[in-house]
């Protein structure tokens, strides 16, 4: 038999629509499978994660992180960004706020430093060196700027030295007509190429400063920064941008309802065209229950208004829920009721079905409909990943990103061990934070009364701190593309 021949134990090696019905009464979740490996062609490195949540949404990595307060917001939508998948900022926030959150995401360019430290040309190098101490910076250049943000020179950190302490930054500084600049005009679509061209034109040169027409200081860029963003370019996997180069980056928002549970369309117009009008890749529209009538009305109102915005519908269990919520106008709906490691909707409410069969019934739905499904909890290693993208088109995570640094929260120390606080967005905190509303409750009652007129379906708990996102995402990738490699 030819490694390539059919399997000789064929009861052991079933098809997704075989295996799925012949468990059937009983539903599966990832710990009670394993998948059978197949005749390879291909290794591990060679494997691509591309993905598309929409015809106009694509990513070169199919993590997306969780829309929890104790997940995600622009910090790590960014470094989600930047490693190819997609961070959603979560709604318990002010509408403003959310806003400013996504704007600084898509304002964000990795290799342009937006906002540089700078220095006025009468503070003294002593000055400069207490600035340095002070916020423990490890450069000593700095721009140097009137009191109207004009550039009138470049402070080399050759003469940040406490020998010259005593002079002045305008003494030492090199002067505006020998500073390099490119005009931030000039940049258009491609920064880092523009930035990239200049350096390799001016060998020896590392500082690139940007000015604006009226020659204010606009920003800065650094030669190790651009050399290294030259090689992440060659990368398999690049960062996930927009056509006008900027970060991409989601949000998620609670459907506003007034007294009498009608949808507050106003407000909700305001909010989805604000988002729109900064470059929002994509809105979720996120609620415990998503297979209800008032999402799909949700969904047909987002979708009326704003016809080539990617959206997001859920969470769901079922094919018939996909399938609603993609006649609604859903690009992708989230799977999953209930298998997150801090959700307790199965024990408080007694619904959902376990994940790998809930995504099994939804890729069927999706099937019909031609939409995108995203495995929604229960991931506790890269292996489940593996096996949900057998049938969904991208994961959200959450308790895998939430110990992470760019994570929202503050480190503490317990015992000597560090962690981030990580919470359901069904906990009573987070209820009383804003996120009621994804649960069928009033936000002002949660805010007010508290839990003796609402059902909390989440708990709150500690996430040991588990390094970067890059270092967590390049560990999941890999075991990805090893199970990518196994399966052929």
């Amino acid at each position: 038999m030819s490694s390539k021949s059919k399997p000789a134990i064929d009861p052991f090696y079933l098809s997704a629509d075989k295996f799925f019905q012949a468990a059937a009464p009983t539903a599966l979740t990832y710990d009670d499978v394993s998948l059978a490996t197949l005749y390879s062609a291909v290794l591990p490195r060679q494997t691509r994660l591309d993905t598309s949540l929409s015809d106009r949404l694509s990513l070169s990595l199919p993590i997306i992180s969780a829309d929890m307060d104790t997940v995600t917001e622009a910090r790590m939508a960014i470094a989600m960004a930047l490693q190819g998948g997609l961070g959603m900022i979560h709604y318990n926030m002010t509408q403003a706020e959310q806003v400013r959150e996504v704007e600084r995401v898509k304002n964000h360019i990795h290799g342009l430093i937006q906002d540089p430290a700078k220095v006025h040309p009468n503070q003294t190098i002593a000055e400069v060196l207490k600035i340095i101490e002070d916020n423990h910076y490890s450069f000593r250049t700095f721009p140097v700027v009137n009191e109207k943000g004009v550039l009138v020179g470049l402070l080399s950190g050759r003469v940040v030295k406490e020998r010259y302490r005593n002079h002045t930054v305008a003494e030492a500084m090199t002067p505006r007509k020998d500073v390099f600049t490119i005009a931030q005009k000039a940049l258009k679509k491609d920064p880092i190429g523009a930035a990239d061209k200049f350096f390799n034109e001016h060998l020896g040169i590392n500082k690139l400063l940007v000015v604006d027409n009226a020659d204010r200081l606009c920003g800065l860029f650094t030669l190790s920064d651009i050399e290294r963003l030259s090689d992440e370019a060659r990368a398999d996997r690049k960062p996930s941008r927009d056509a006008d180069f900027h970060l991409r980056c989601g949000a998620a928002l609670a459907i506003p309802r007034k007294s009498d549970g009608q949808i507050d369309k106003d407000n909700f117009a305001a909010h989805l065209g604000a988002l729109s009008a900064i470059g929002c890749d994509a809105v979720a529209l996120s609620t415990a229950h998503g297979h209800t009538a008032g999402v799909g009305d949700a969904v047909r109102f987002a979708r009326k208004l704003f016809k080539d915005m990617t959206l997001i519908a859920g969470n769901v269990t079922s094919g018939a829920g996909v399938e609603y919520l993609a006649d609604c106008g859903a690009d992708a709906v989230k799977v999953g009721q209930g298998p997150g490691s801090i959700c307790t909707t199965r024990v408080v409410a007694g619904v959902g079905v376990p994940q790998l069969t809930a995504l099994y019934l939804a890729s069927k739905g999706a099937a019909k409909k031609g939409v995108r499904i995203i495995a929604d909890g229960g991931i506790t290693k890269s292996g489940d990943i593996v096996k949900a993208l057998t049938l969904a088109d991208a994961v959200m995570l959450g308790g895998l990103l939430g110990g992470c640094r760019e994570a929202p929260g503050d480190i503490m120390e317990i015992n000597g061990k560090f962690y981030k606080q990580y919470r359901g967005m069904g906990s009573m905190a987070a209820m009383k934070a804003g996120s009621a509303a994804r649960y069928g409750h009033d936000v002002k009652t949660a805010q007010t009364t508290g839990p003796a007129k609402i059902a909390a379906e989440g708990v709150e708990a500690l996430k040991e701190l588990s390094g970067s996102v890059v270092d967590v995402l390049t560990q999941l990738a890999g075991g990805v593309q090893s199970g990518m490699g196994y399966l052929g």
